[in-house]
């Protein structure tokens, strides 16, 4: 280790993002972006902004995104949500990093399932929190009984995305609804990155309970990964712990042309709406197609699906795909290592991919050896 390192530097597992490939005529389907470009008035309003001299960007940015907070309080006004019960930050990762730090460090382990988004232990290892994996059901479903039976004095809180990372499967918001009940001195943070994609928001029951704390991001169903923002939703005294925190660490979170291009796309709920619905709609041909093939596929509310072949090895189905310049995510780690990762693209992308499975597996089955 380095002697310059501080001590908990050489202590950390540091998040491993998805692969970022510089492959010709690549059709990457591995970190789950959007497979449609973003609303046509998010380009136009940042390059009204920037003007002819991009006068803009010399001054810093509005601390406290106001505008685009205002925004967001605005779409989702049917579940009574003001202003001040909005907190920004770069993606939905930097957020949960000041939730982390603001409301889940309280000296008794956090709860989240053992198959989930791999940002949270890295989390709790930077911080200092102690954590406790709990595990999913044998078809990778959340088992609600699991955390209701817990004794409160024992845990410091609990979070998982809805649906859940990397298996896609959602919980019901009854299901959340008596999380909330059966703990109610305890932070539930409800982690919401793919709920535009057939899951039921949380942000119904923000009102009801002070003690959830729901998280958002522009960059999967708004097409924004490349603008880096972020949204947690809560009571306002829930915000008003994450904001002294932030500004702790930076009190420009947000980039100007970032709250201008999230505010526009806010504006066009009908190309929202159109490109949520195709991506949907060729999940569920995809998971037709793969089950065709032999595939067992994990339902998903999200906009990738899990999938296994009960014949072959899943990192020789990974290597044969990247052959063809069609990357998809293969996670090695326990009880998901026979599984990929595959995010939905355009109907083409998806249609090429099924077509390299579907060559694969029947180029394989006439290799085996006759009875």
């Amino acid at each position: 280790m380095n002697p310059y390192w501080s001590r908990i530097v050489g202590d950390l597992a540091p998040y491993t993002p998805g692969e970022q490939p510089k492959l010709d005529r690549l059709i990457k389907l591995n970190t789950n972006e959007n497979p449609y470009p973003p609303a046509p008035g998010v380009v136009a309003a940042i390059q009204e902004e920037l003007g002819a001299a991009g006068d803009s960007l010399r001054r810093y940015p509005d601390p406290e995104g106001g505008a685009l907070k205002a925004a967001i309080a605005h779409h989702y006004r049917q579940f009574g949500i003001a202003r001040e019960q909005v907190f920004l930050g770069n993606g939905s990762d930097e957020v949960l990093a000041h939730v982390f730090c603001a409301l889940l460090k309280h000296g008794r382990p956090l709860l989240f399932p053992d198959i989930t988004y791999s940002f949270y232990p890295a989390y709790c290892k930077l911080y200092g929190i102690a954590f406790e994996r709990v595990p999913l059901a044998d078809d990778f479903s959340l088992r609600i009984d699991d955390y209701l039976e817990r004794d409160s004095a024992q845990i410091g809180g609990i979070i998982f995305p809805n649906p859940n990372a990397p298996t896609g499967r959602a919980l019901a918001l009854d299901a959340i609804r008596a999380l909330l009940r059966a703990h109610p001195r305890h932070m539930v943070v409800i982690d919401e990155a793919y709920v535009d994609f057939g899951a039921e928001s949380a942000l119904v029951l923000v009102r009801e309970h002070a003690n959830l704390l729901v998280t958002q991001t522009f960059s999967k169903s708004r097409s924004l990964a490349g603008l880096r923002v972020g949204f947690a939703i809560g009571q306002p005294e829930l915000i008003t712990g994450l904001e002294r925190v932030k500004n702790s660490f930076n009190s420009y979170p947000l980039d100007h042309l970032a709250q201008v291009g999230a505010i526009a796309a806010l504006s066009d709920n009908a190309y929202f709406e159109r490109t949520r619905a195709a991506v949907m709609q060729s999940r569920e041909e995809l998971a037709r197609q793969l089950a065709a093939l032999g595939f067992g596929v994990i339902p998903s509310a999200a906009n990738f699906i899990l999938v296994r072949h009960p014949e072959f090895d899943a990192a020789v189905l990974a290597q044969h795909l990247r052959e063809l310049h069609i990357i998809v995510r293969h996670f090695r780690q326990p009880r998901i290592n026979d599984y990929l990762r595959i995010s939905i693209g355009t109907p083409e992308e998806c249609a090429a991919l099924a077509a390299a499975l579907q060559y694969f597996v029947s180029q394989s089955n006439k290799k085996e050896p006759a009875p």
